[in-house]
């Protein structure tokens, strides 16, 4: 199975930096939409076409000037904008696939850009020979704007970049269907979200973000390149579809996945991992049992107002259970659990995972929360 970072390999060379990049970004997506667009735009004459250029670097540079109000302590939005991310091994640093929430009923637009911006906390702007400057990763993304009626509008997107701390800025605006024939306001906003990226390479067993799922499912084949930025939980076949929240009905499988890096590997490359899963119920009153109670029944101790429900069956992923062609020195080993809840009873849970490395001898503990609400 070929790993995330694979698939992100050079994105933290290839990313586009600076303001007039980053408008050159859009005008180049501006004209690849042009290039398809309807045989009455494409007889635009000259001068339309160049008040078009002019129309659509003024959308960049307003897209890219509510990221620079944010920088400055200023974030006039129109709208609310949530943000949840997760964190994968890249081959140059650290993936960040995350989503976007919004309100779709704020807005009018069918289209809109969203800008990405992340720039160090810990270091000095760097600015390039033209006086730009240059942040770890800064792109335009165009948007749909289509959603399920009354549900919240999610959009997904990803990038690359070293370990460390960031200020993350995304803009979003609003598009004109028309931008030669409207002039009414397009709404915009601009989320500043603190994030501190963990760093995958120091070889120690470690782990992806623990993610909750809708589903997972197979992908004809894997999407490399720039492709990976708009598709950013594709993992080698597979393609995880991350749960909106963290409440589940009762006739709904809990699917939890995460990816298993650095793992002790023989010459003849051979690796032993075992995952336990426990399952606990927050009670509030009831005291935790203790650890040795624990220890007599076979499980991790509960904490304080828990209760210990069951355990699944442990997984062990050896060579014999792995494809052909898996290469634990490259790819990660994808883990993950199915829990039908029908037999559970509605309230909040945390299932304890621990991983175990055999050969090693090293393991590490991971939790995931989650609610189980009506049938």
């Amino acid at each position: 199975m070929r790993g995330k970072g694979q698939d992100v390999a050079n994105l933290m060379g290839r990313t586009q930096s600076g303001r007039r990049a980053a408008v050159a970004a859009l005008l180049f997506v501006c004209t690849v939409v042009a290039a398809d667009a309807s045989s009455a735009q494409n007889r635009l004459d000259r001068r339309s076409q160049d008040r078009l250029d002019e129309l659509r670097r003024r959308e960049g540079e307003a897209l890219l000037n509510l990221a620079d109000a944010a920088m400055a302590g200023s974030a006039p939005s129109d709208f609310s904008i949530a943000w949840s991310n997760d964190f994968f091994k890249a081959q140059t640093g650290t993936f960040v696939p995350f989503t976007v929430t919004i309100d779709r009923s704020a807005l009018t637009a069918a289209d809109a850009l969203m800008y990405v911006r992340a720039a160090r906390r810990d270091t000095l702007p760097v600015r390039g020979r033209d006086s730009l400057v240059r942040y770890p990763f800064d792109l335009i993304f165009p948007v749909a704007l289509a959603g399920t009626p009354g549900q919240p509008l999610r959009i997904t997107r990803g990038f690359a970049v070293a370990p460390g701390d960031y200020d993350v800025y995304v803009a979003l605006r609003e598009r004109a269907t028309d931008p030669l024939a409207s002039d009414r306001r397009l709404k915009g906003a601009v989320l500043k979200q603190p994030l501190t990226v963990p760093d995958f390479w120091t070889g120690e067993l470690t782990t992806s973000t623990v993610m909750l799922a809708d589903r997972i499912d197979p992908v004809a084949a894997p999407v490399t390149g720039d492709d990976v930025l708009e598709r950013p939980y594709v993992i080698g076949s597979n393609e995880v579809h991350r749960a909106a929240g963290e409440a589940f009905r009762r006739d709904r499988e809990l699917i939890v996945v995460f990816l298993i890096y650095n793992p002790a590997v023989s010459p003849d490359k051979s690796f032993d991992i075992e995952v336990d899963y426990h399952l606990f119920r927050k009670e509030g009153e009831p005291a935790a049992r203790t650890a040795d109670a624990a220890a007599e029944g076979g499980h991790p101790p509960a904490r304080a107002g828990e209760r210990y429900v069951t355990r699944t069956t442990p997984r062990r992923f050896t060579p014999a259970v792995m494809a052909a062609d898996f290469d634990p020195g490259s790819g990660p080993i994808m883990a993950g659990q199915g829990i039908l809840l029908s037999s559970f009873q509605e309230g909040e849970y945390r299932l304890g995972i621990t991983v175990t490395d055999v050969m090693s001898r090293k393991s590490l503990s991971r939790d995931v929360t989650f609610r189980i609400a009506g049938s």
